[in-house]
């Protein structure tokens, strides 16, 4: 990939980075300073406590991101960022600004997620022979 493209994934990837960062300080600052001792009705503390672990699901999925984007930036820098870890073939432009952060070109991705599908569906195969 040309040495121009890559600088403009890595800055992509970097703005990235540093909002999901920014996010996960603002939530974990929020989390502190939140006044959650006292809460008479038992409906508020419900919706409040539903509100938080649907806010906590939301950066745990956050978190796994940041992994991906910073193993992509060591891709970058390794001069692997672009090139399908399945096959060693180049990932289209494309998908690359659709995920920066895949390894896989479209053609294997495809390819696996129909493997999984295939999986899941003799899983149900075997449940329904062998219901437990």
């Amino acid at each position: 990939m040309e040495q121009e493209k890559l600088l403009y994934f890595k800055g992509l990837l970097e703005s990235q980075l540093h909002a999901l960062i920014e996010e996960a300080l603002k939530t974990q600052s929020d989390m502190r300073k939140d006044p959650n001792g006292v809460i008479p009705d038992p409906s508020d503390r419900a919706s409040l406590e539903s509100d938080r672990n649907f806010l906590l699901r939301i950066r745990d999925r956050e978190r796994k991101l940041i992994l991906k984007v910073k193993e992509a930036l060591e891709r970058i820098d390794n001069g692997t960022f672009g090139i399908c870890e399945a096959c060693g073939k180049a990932i289209s432009e494309k998908r690359l600004m659709a995920r920066p952060v895949t390894t896989l070109c479209i053609d294997c991705k495809t390819e696996r997620e129909h493997q999984e599908k295939r999986e899941l569906q003799r899983g149900a195969r075997m449940r329904r022979k062998f219901p437990a």
